[in-house]
């Protein structure tokens, strides 16, 4: 009975135990979903360079297509936290079947598209002839992969609106394991079993992420952990469709730009050499993991924020974006600066013989660790209008900080000033400074708040 209950009381009680609660389990399974990709990683390394260039070559493709999952199913997360917070289990129930259905659908388009287009897509996005051929067929096996991993993301998202964050961390956690016996077994063959190469890492993939995705599917159907689906209302509802996909896509839009804004970035340092190259390589490493537990804790205000709007504590939903704010400025800025002060150390773990790498390295993540505070800030309050299902003021915020003012200023600086390549690293403090007021600023506005008063008399 405890476990039932537990969901109800993140409309009551301390917030910062709420917080916590929701947290460190979403935190810990982004980092095992980080984990997942290094496993592949390191057992394809053994293959040769021209394995691993074959996979990385497909990844921005594969980031997009899952953008498009990732952000519906965050709708799902919104609507069901909602009606969790208005303890109407009904609603819960109808809307978790609806969302499985309609993502359902989805991940089976896009995963014929995704199988029959692989060839086109990876010479557009130039894989050479050493590569193409790998790179395709790992594409093509993935493509499968599609159906499996969004119906694991629903299961996922929906567990999280409700509040119970444990269950999935649990089965990851699983699956990476498992993904560490099967990628050397399906890469290299072992016994009756024909070792695939490159595409073995896919097919390994596919594995998981098929069992991942049975057990979510059948731990909604059974109904023992706070949703329960049913066949019988997976038809067609077109206004709740598009009331989702409303929600939804400005999600998958705003993840989208945000990969491809990177892909730019990258594409402007590729300029200035392999030396300068290698350097942002390592302060990307380094903000990938602060942003790891930035993003948790801004699925976690989402999950609260939108509990709370359902019940109808608006004042409460404010505190906790708050609460949620003063940490992630705090804590991250605080590790923000023992980044700092360790920045030398940790570029020179990766690049321990090269004296020019290790000295630009440790600049960009001198210049870039101040700032760290001030990112943790915008992604929780775009936590926090995610929550309110103001999806479109999270979207817009981070086209703003990437588009409109990160890769100019990182362009105008590298190629207009003394600074040379040093520009783009400044880059990304000033962005960071500029979408976190901006965020503040509107969040302070209360916009998020009338709009979901308004919603709620309607």
């Amino acid at each position: 009975m405890r476990k039932k209950r537990q969901p109800i009381k993140y409309t009551e009680g301390r917030i910062f135990s709420s917080l916590a609660n929701l947290a460190w389990p979403i935190i810990l399974a982004n980092i095992l979903q980080t984990a997942y990709q290094l496993i592949d990683t390191f057992w394809l390394g053994r293959l040769g360079a021209d394995a691993v260039a074959a996979v990385s070559i497909s990844f921005p493709i594969l980031f997009l297509i899952l953008s498009l999952g990732a952000g519906l199913t965050l709708a799902g997360t919104v609507i069901v936290s909602q009606y969790k917070g208005a303890e109407n289990q009904d609603q819960v129930n109808y809307s978790s079947s609806q969302t499985v259905f309609v993502i359902f659908f989805i991940s089976v388009l896009l995963a014929v598209v995704g199988y029959f287009s692989a060839a086109p897509l990876m010479k557009l996005i130039g894989a050479g002839p050493e590569i193409l051929s790998d790179s395709v067929s790992y594409f093509k096996v993935s493509s499968f992969g599609f159906i499996f991993l969004f119906m694991f993301y629903v299961f996922q998202s929906l567990m999280r609106g409700i509040g119970n964050v444990l269950l999935p961390m649990y089965i990851v956690l699983a699956t990476v394991f498992l993904n560490l016996i099967l990628d050397p077994l399906f890469i290299f063959g072992f016994g009756p079993i024909p070792g695939f190469g490159v595409a073995g890492a896919a097919v390994a993939s596919v594995i998981t992420q098929g069992l991942s995705a049975l057990l979510g599917l059948l731990i909604l159907f059974r109904g023992n952990k706070g949703i329960k689906i049913n066949l019988s209302r997976m038809k067609f509802d077109f206004a709740w469709t598009r009331s989702m996909f409303n929600i939804g896509i400005p999600s998958s839009i705003e993840m989208s730009t945000r990969a491809g804004g990177m892909t730019v970035m990258v594409m402007l340092v590729t300029s200035f050499g392999s030396e300068v190259v290698a350097a942002y390589g390592i302060g990307s490493r380094v903000l990938s993991l602060i942003v790891v537990p930035a993003l948790g804790f801004a699925i976690a205000t989402t999950t609260l924020v939108g509990q709370n709007i359902g019940a109808g504590k608006i004042k409460r939903a404010e505190k906790i974006g708050n609460l949620s704010a003063k940490i992630a400025f705090f804590g991250l800025t605080g590790v923000g600066m023992i980044l700092f002060f360790l920045a030398e150390p940790i570029t020179a773990f990766f690049v321990p013989n090269d004296p020019g790498v290790i000295r630009d390295g440790s600049l960009f993540i001198k210049i870039m660790a101040p700032s760290f505070g001030v990112l943790g800030v915008q992604q929780v309050l775009n936590g926090v209008f995610n929550g309110a299902g103001f999806t479109k003021a999270s979207l817009l915020i981070s086209v703003f900080a990437l588009w409109i003012v990160r890769f100019p200023t990182a362009f105008v600086l590298s190629n207009n000033t003394d600074l040379s390549f040093e520009g783009i690293w400044w880059a990304f403090p000033i962005s960071n400074l500029i979408a976190a007021i901006v965020a503040f600023t509107y969040y302070k506005m209360g916009y998020w708040k009338l709009r979901t008063i308004r919603h709620r008399h309607r």
